[in-house]
């Protein structure tokens, strides 16, 4: 059961602050009168977003799916990949730094190569939701693997344990909080590398809508796909944190103790 102050706290707090956010943009628009092409107001980006309902529930079904697929693919292989490097510290010290090069090239440079050789669509948005949200995942992985007591290895092999059997007892079941920690990173970096390639060069999408928008100088249509971009990305991370909190609740016991 959740007590009153937890629901507070998880629920009631966030609602209230996000609706005193929107008062305070409202007011704030139209005492200064601001234009809608510069900023519009809460109840223009609501209007519109009623107002074009379908095309932004189309579209928003297109990038969510695009979101999902490339974030399904960087945690397989994300989580591979992170007890690889994890295994073996030559391994780690050989694969780490290749790993952080190819992170520190921005995504939005690659996007025209994959549209170049997948043309437009949603691959490039899968593969760019890919490349952005896999790095976190591995790191973490690699991160809870290494940091095993070398004692406790020690003690292990002693009792007759070989590499695979701390790694399989020990290793991996220490790294699901770090595991489970980056998908919440990571499925929100998968969000921003499915618009960035939808506005680069997509024919559906958020980001396709939101550009399409633009330069039609319908400025409350974006910032309503802005909002809905913001709604998906709330209700993934929930889901993320509550399967977190499920597989993991045990290594955070000590903290929920009042």
């Amino acid at each position: 059961m959740i007590d009153r102050r937890t629901l507070f706290i998880q629920i009631v707090s966030p609602v209230v602050f996000t609706i005193a956010l929107f008062l305070i943009w409202e007011i704030a628009c139209r005492a200064l009168k601001l234009p809608l092409t510069i900023l519009p107001a809460p109840s223009a980006v609501f209007a519109a977003l009623w107002q074009f309902r379908d095309p932004i529930a189309s579209n928003s079904a297109v990038t969510l799916w695009t979101t999902l697929a490339g974030f399904a693919i960087a945690t397989v292989f994300g989580l591979l990949l992170g007890i690889l490097i994890g295994w073996h510290k030559a391994i780690y010290a050989g694969l780490y730094p290749v790993l952080i090069g190819f992170n520190s090239i921005p995504k939005v440079a690659v996007v025209p190569v994959l549209i170049l050789w997948f043309g437009i669509g949603e691959v490039p948005a899968i593969i760019t939701a890919f490349l952005i949200s896999f790095f976190p995942i591995v790191v973490n992985v690699a991160t809870g693997l290494a940091t095993t007591e070398p004692e406790l290895e020690d003690v292990l092999r002693a009792l007759g344990a070989s590499k695979l059997d701390i790694m399989k007892k020990v290793g991996i079941p220490r790294s699901l909080p770090y595991f489970f920690g980056s998908l919440k990173v990571a499925i929100t970096l998968a969000f921003v590398g499915a618009v960035v390639s939808e506005t680069v060069g997509a024919n559906r999408g958020i980001g396709h809508l939101m550009l399409s928008a633009q330069a039609s100088f319908q400025v409350p249509l974006v910032f309503a796909g802005l909002l809905a971009l913001a709604v998906l990305g709330i209700v993934l991370y929930a889901i993320t944190a509550a399967i977190e909190s499920r597989f993991t609740g045990w290594a955070f016991r000590s903290q929920t103790r009042a």
